[in-house]
C-alpha cells in the first residue's frame, strides 16, 4: 500500500523510520500520470529498496501566461496508477509546504538552462531547480529517476547535482511513445482530435533527421533544417525551436562528431506546446 506523506515532517519521520542502508528512489513528478511516469516509477523500484514518488504542480516554472491554473490534477486516478505499480510513498504537499510566506531564496544554474526551453520560457528552469533541490533536501533520496523526454531539465538536474556536490545519482528513463510514435506527455491531453491527429508529426521529423544522419549527413545546420522542413509540411504547427546540439551541455555545434548530439524540438500544435527529443550518435 502506497502510504501518503502531506508535509515536510511526515516524509522526515518516514525516511528516519527506514532501516539503515536501504536505498532509496525517487521520481518527482507534477501528477497528471501516465505510462511514461510509471516507467519511472518501475526504473527506481528495479534501481533502490525503497521508491517514493511525489506530485507537486510547481507554480515557480509556469509562466504568466502558461497552463498553471488548467495543469490537470486527477489525483485519485494518480493514487491508483501509484497503488498499482507498487510505489511505497507518496509526498502530495501544499504550495506552503515548499514555499513558505516571505520565501525568498532560488537556485539559479546559469549555463544549460540558457537555450531552447529556457530561452522560451524565461524562469522555468528557476522554478525547476529551486523546487527539485527542496524535494532532495527532504527526501534525502539515494537516486532520483527523471523522464528523457525533458531532456533539457535532465541535463539542468544533472549539472545543478554536480556542481553543488548533491550526492544522488540521477538516473534517466527513456522516453515512453504512443503506437504512433507521439511521446507520452500530460499536456497530451489539450490536443483537438485534428491535432491529436497531426502530432506524430514531430517525431516523424526526429526520424528524418535521424536517417539523415545515418546515411552520413553530419552538418549539424543542415540536419535541423531537415527537422524544420518536415514540420513544415503542416501549418498547424508552429515551431519554437529545431535544435542540433551538444547532449550534456547543450551547447550550439556545427558538426556531429563522436559524442554524438541531441535532436530537440519543441512547437506548438494549436495551443498547446509539446516537446520532444532523440540522441543520435
Amino acid at each position: 500500500m502506497t502510504v501518503i506523506l502531506r508535509t515536510v515532517g511526515e516524509v522526515r519521520a518516514w525516511r528516519g523510520a527506514l532501516p539503515a542502508g536501504r536505498t532509496v528512489g525517487f521520481v518527482p513528478t507534477m501528477g497528471a500520470l501516465h505510462a511514461g511516469h510509471i516507467s519511472l516509477m518501475a526504473l527506481a523500484k528495479s534501481r533502490a529498496a525503497v521508491t517514493i514518488a511525489s506530485i507537486f504542480v510547481n507554480p515557480l516554472q509556469f509562466g504568466p501566461n502558461e497552463d498553471l491554473a488548467k495543469y490537470p490534477r486527477p489525483i485519485e486516478k494518480d493514487l491508483a496508477l501509484l497503488e498499482a505499480a507498487g510505489v511505497d510513498a507518496l509526498f502530495l504537499p501544499e504550495v506552503a509546504d515548499l514555499y513558505p510566506e516571505g520565501a525568498s531564496t532560488f537556485v539559479v544554474e546559469e549555463s544549460v538552462s540558457g537555450p531552447m526551453c529556457g530561452a522560451a520560457r524565461p524562469g522555468h528552469f528557476r522554478g525547476v531547480t529551486t523546487v527539485v533541490l527542496k524535494l532532495f533536501n527532504i527526501v534525502q533520496p539515494d537516486l532520483a529517476v527523471f523522464g528523457q523526454k525533458d531532456a533539457q531539465q535532465c541535463a539542468v538536474i544533472e549539472r545543478m547535482v554536480r556542481d553543488l556536490v548533491i550526492p544522488i545519482e540521477i538516473v534517466r528513463g527513456p522516453i515512453v511513445r504512443e503506437s504512433d510514435g507521439l511521446a507520452l506527455s500530460s499536456r497530451n491531453v489539450y490536443l483537438s482530435p485534428e491535432d491529436r491527429a497531426a502530432a506524430p508529426l514531430i517525431h516523424t521529423s526526429l526520424q528524418a533527421v535521424k536517417a539523415a544522419f545515418d546515411a552520413g549527413q553530419h552538418d549539424a545546420g543542415a540536419l535541423a533544417a531537415i527537422g524544420r522542413a518536415v514540420l513544415g509540411q503542416d501549418p498547424r504547427f508552429t515551431v519554437q525551436y529545431w535544435d542540433v546540439r551538444d547532449p550534456k551541455s547543450l551547447a550550439v555545434i556545427d558538426n556531429v562528431g563522436r559524442g554524438g548530439a541531441l535532436l530537440a524540438v519543441a512547437a506548438y500544435l494549436g495551443t498547446t506546446r509539446l516537446i520532444d527529443n532523440i540522441v543520435v550518435s
